[in-house]
């Protein structure tokens, strides 16, 4: 290192964020590979997903562990979102989402040049993909309780196209999300950085 330069930690993930962010982590991966099983039950296309890869082992094994798994999302979830809003940090870290920008940096990412020196501000192809993911975890709790509450939240189903399209919606969210994850999961790996960041919530920073 130049003798004229030095470097400190600084934190750019909140303790709450942290947490938020790995119980979700966990939440999801848990809804996602049970709500498999749960397919397997009553599949709505022509294919079913390997069983190696589902969790419950059985209908109602799976049931349980989905129910689980959404409470924890969904509580956590609400956590988030009011310390998001209320603390200003989907203000600062969101906003704006230009389209043009998310499409730039989409097209730079591809081409191995998308710049992450630093990991304090997201860049436009993160927000867009953050705040996909938001919405539609959103999309999946309401669409599974209404799958869930058929009879009681029929208001919510009927704007869902009723109880199969519920699933659908359900199952459209569920991909979405899954997309995302893989894509953060791939980007993490090429960037390590971000997972220590995001387990200690610091980032080294060379100042000059």
């Amino acid at each position: 290192m130049n003798p004229e330069q030095q470097s400190k930690w600084v934190r750019i993930h909140p303790l709450v964020v942290r947490i938020t962010h790995w119980v979700n982590a966990v939440a999801i991966l848990v809804m996602v590979t049970s709500g498999w099983r749960i397919y397997d039950a009553s599949p709505i296309f022509p294919f079913r997903i390997p069983g190696d890869i589902t969790l419950g082992g059985w209908l109602g094994g799976a049931l349980q562990w989905h129910f689980a798994g959404m409470w924890l999302l969904a509580v956590n979830g609400l956590v988030y979102l009011a310390y998001g809003i209320f603390s200003g940090h989907f203000r600062r870290k969101f906003w704006p989402i230009s389209p043009a920008a998310v499409i730039a940096d989409v097209l730079a990412a591809l081409r191995g040049k998308l710049s992450h020196e630093d990991l304090s501000i997201y860049n436009a192809a993160q927000r867009a993909a953050y705040a996909t993911l938001i919405i539609a975890v959103v999309v999946l709790v309401l669409s599974g309780l209404a799958i869930w509450k058929p009879v009681q939240l029929q208001s919510l189903a009927a704007l869902m196209g009723g109880y199969e399209g519920a699933r659908i919606v359900h199952f459209a969210a569920m991909t979405l999300t899954v997309l995302v994850v893989i894509v953060h999961v791939v980007m993490v790996a090429l960037v390590p950085r971000t997972l220590h960041a995001m387990i200690t919530g610091n980032v080294r920073r060379v100042r000059t």
